[in-house]
């Protein structure tokens, strides 16, 4: 049986359980590494500021444009 949990893995080694899990008995894992782009704490506050303006009809309509070419191109 394969179980996923989450973990973080520090630039030593250490490797931390986000939650703990208890086992029956001791289990081989598989590690997979997830490389994630550092993401500046500057856009991450900005989302939701600019979500605002992102979410307007006017913005929609002023990109419908691409949504008809992402269409177009699915289609083919």
């Amino acid at each position: 049986m394969f179980k996923t949990v989450e973990a973080t893995i520090e630039t030593s080694g250490k490797i931390s359980l986000v939650e703990p899990i208890h086992l029956a008995h001791a289990c081989r894992a598989i590690i997979t590494i997830i490389e994630e782009p550092e993401i500046s704490e500057t856009a991450l506050l900005s989302q939701q500021s600019l979500s605002k303006d992102w979410e307007r009809p006017e913005e929609d309509a002023a990109w419908s444009h691409l949504q008809q070419d992402l269409i177009f191109a699915q289609q083919k």
